[in-house]
């Protein structure tokens, strides 16, 4: 998982950084076209969904948690690929649409992966997802790394983003970071609670 996370945040990256190039080097305040910008999103968000999919090897890895509801979940079968869509282009778009503010992307961002630490490492955990009736999903345990990481490099942007900013994530952090978070969700299986602390 670990690897396909990277994948998915440089992919995302990627798109952010032409369209910031195209913004700063070619004076194109425009970037990237709102049709290209979208269309790479969506090829890369299908792409990463058909591959979890087409390597799920448990049930509770392509089934949908109802938040504060034990014990039940929907097995979404071919309707998981969309779903994953939908969370990745979502929560990549709605970090980059936050984006604007000095310090209002990142601390939200902070705070959504601080949350799905924790989420991954229950999630990974036999014995503890077993006792909280959360579907045990092998290897997710080892994202939580990944998201204390973001957890700390966010901290440590914060610092210099808060007003007056120094420096600026552009469309090249804002896409990745959402990105990232929309497919932790996925892992973590919380989908619905990422709605619920993003708001």
């Amino acid at each position: 998982y670990i690897w396909l996370a990277i994948t998915a945040t440089v992919l995302f990256a990627g798109i952010g950084f032409v369209d910031d190039y195209k913004k700063l080097i070619y004076g194109n305040s425009d970037g990237l076209s709102a049709k290209v910008k979208y269309s790479l999103q969506s090829v890369f968000a299908l792409g990463i969904a058909w591959f979890m999919y087409s390597t799920a090897s448990s049930l509770a890895e392509t089934s949908l948690l109802i938040p504060f509801v034990k014990g039940i979940s929907w097995e979404m079968g071919g309707l998981f690929i969309p779903f994953v869509y939908l969370v990745i282009v979502g929560s990549s778009n709605a970090v980059n649409l936050t984006d604007g503010l000095d310090g209002l992307a990142i601390m939200p961002s902070v705070m959504i992966a601080s949350a799905f630490v924790l989420f991954a490492y229950v999630t990974g955990h036999v014995y503890f997802s077993d006792y909280l009736g959360i579907p045990y999903v092998i290897g997710v345990g080892e994202i939580a790394v990944f998201c204390g990481a973001l957890v700390g490099a966010g901290l440590g942007f914060l610092w210099f983003n808060t007003y007056p900013a120094q420096v600026f994530m552009g469309d090249t952090g804002s896409l990745s970071i959402g990105a990232f978070l929309g497919y932790m969700a996925i892992l973590g299986k919380s989908e619905g609670l990422l709605v619920l602390i993003g708001i």
